[in-house]
């Protein structure tokens, strides 16, 4: 495995080639929340060349966010069904080709279709599965894993932005479409990057037509396991994370006109972004250090609830803001729960339904937040125009973030504690039964050996231990039908 040293035991390796996908990942996040927000810079030169206004040209960007956010399930179908390389080279070629042909557009219909469509869908098949290839090479070091990899968003976003600038003076904003066509390339890259962890060899099952479909003699498994559905802890996550989207980039997105509002200079309101920039860049790795502690990490989500409340409480406190040093103190205050929020998302989830079904998991999340993300600054937007007010749209948003962070610490306490006189198990960590997990792992089985990828989801399921097994053995009873030809 390289510089990772021995492996301990069948789980994953925490280290060696991991760190190559970490890096991989870094950048596919920095694409993906950086991206459509970059894009924005060319707005000015799109209204003049087509005759526009300006909301016509963020509809790009938007369509993009919808795109990234709203095919959640898609991704997870394809993840499942081709594994995460080839979906990750697909994506990326996607991506590239939406902005390379996006430069030739002549009408915002074709932006629409090109730089929204094909790069927002190309965006997403990147960034779905290198999350799940980071959960199969991360277990010991998984929240700081995240932690690092979430670090890609501001990152990205405070060189995107100067970089896009730059290239639209210099050759226009088709001439920028093209480039950034070219610089997506690198989500290519990234993609063939992931290669599965090595993983141990189970011997098949005894009697496999258990396992089979009445017709043909292939295994039987769900593209997209809805199942997950039926998990507390998981509908707990869902709602929280819709509330959560409701109000969490409303502050960010008004920012600079609240403070033109309050009579900022145009330079020293633009830079009250940077601002947040910079303390989200040191915010996430180190707040994904901390969650990775021994003493800490069992408690996670009530980290989590806690960055939430925060984040909240700083919008409340904050509303009334009017000289540029409240402001700054805010942007220090707003970065710092933000980074932490953008931490442990996706750690949170990862703890919550287990490595087999996070794929599925994460898709339907996406899904539920492109709609909460679609109705929040939407609306926001509305209010300002009627009201001329931006203190009530903090005080919306403040409430909305907080009342996220208080559900999911109130729910988890009382509805997903487990007793002190339950053993430990995969059950109890998820909230499910044990008769769930099994038949949860019997849908993600996977099809005959000779099929597969090498390194599609399936090897979840064998390379990451659960909690509370006894040992590999009992891992195999769980892997219907894998051979040594599918790991």
């Amino acid at each position: 495995m390289g510089a990772g040293g021995p492996r301990r035991g069948p789980g994953p390796p925490d280290g060696g080639w991991g760190w190559v996908v970490l890096g991989a990942c870094f950048v596919i996040t920095g694409f993906a929340y950086g991206f459509p927000k970059a894009v924005s810079v060319f707005f000015r030169e799109l209204k003049q060349d087509f005759g526009a206004g300006y909301s016509d040209t963020a509809w790009v960007s938007s369509i993009m966010l919808a795109m990234l956010y709203g095919t959640g399930p898609l991704s997870s179908i394809l993840v499942t069904r081709f594994g995460c390389r080839r979906v990750m080279l697909a994506g990326g070629l996607l991506a590239s080709a939406g902005m390379i042909l996006a430069s030739f557009a002549s009408r915002l219909l074709e932006l629409y279709l090109t730089a929204g469509v094909l790069t927002g869908l190309g965006l997403a098949l990147n960034f779905q599965p290198s999350l799940i290839m980071l959960g199969l090479y991360f277990e010991r070091r998984r929240p700081l894993a995240n932690g690092l990899a979430a670090a890609g968003s501001p990152v990205f976003l405070s060189t995107l932005s100067p970089l896009g600038q730059l290239l639209g003076e210099r050759f226009g904003w088709r001439g920028g479409f093209l480039l950034f066509g070219g610089l997506l390339l690198h989500c290519c890259a990234c993609g063939a990057v992931m290669r599965p962890p090595p993983g141990p060899a189970p011997p098949p099952r005894p009697d496999p037509a258990e396992d089979r479909a009445p017709s043909g003699g292939r295994a039987r498994r769900r593209l997209l396991d809805v199942a997950v559905c039926t998990d507390r802890a998981f509908v707990v996550y869902v709602v929280t994370k819709f509330l959560m989207a409701l109000g969490l980039f409303v502050p960010a997105i008004l920012l600079v006109n609240y403070a033109k509002d309050a009579g900022v200079p145009d330079a020293e309101a633009a830079f009250l972004l940077s601002i947040v920039g910079f303390v989200d860049i040191v915010a996430r790795p180190a707040c994904g250090a901390l969650a990775g502690l021994a003493r800490l990490r069992p408690h996670v989500p009530y980290l989590f609830s806690l960055a939430l409340l925060a984040n909240g409480l700083t919008d409340l406190i904050s509303a009334r803001a009017r000289t540029y040093g409240t402001l700054v103190a805010f942007c220090i205050a707003f970065g710092l729960s933000y980074g932490m929020v953008g931490a442990l998302q996706f750690e949170v989830l990862m703890a919550t339904v287990g490595a087999p079904r996070f794929p599925s998991a994460l898709g339907l999340v996406l899904l539920v937040e492109a709609v909460a993300v679609l109705i929040g600054p939407p609306s926001a937007g509305r209010l300002v125009d009627a009201l001329k007010n931006y203190e009530i749209i903090f005080y919306l948003a403040g409430s909305e973030v907080a009342l996220a962070g208080v559900f999911m610490a109130v729910a988890t306490y009382c509805c997903l504690r487990r007793p002190k006189d339950t053993p430990s198990g995969p059950a109890a960590a998820g909230g499910a039964s044990d008769a769930e997990d099994v038949e949860a792992e019997r849908d993600c089985e996977p099809m005959p050996a000779s099929t597969e990828e090498p390194g599609s989801l399936e090897a979840l399921e064998v390379l990451r231990p659960r909690a509370g097994s006894p040992g590999p053995e009992s891992e195999v009873e769980a892997v219907p039908g894998l051979g040594h030809e599918s790991v």
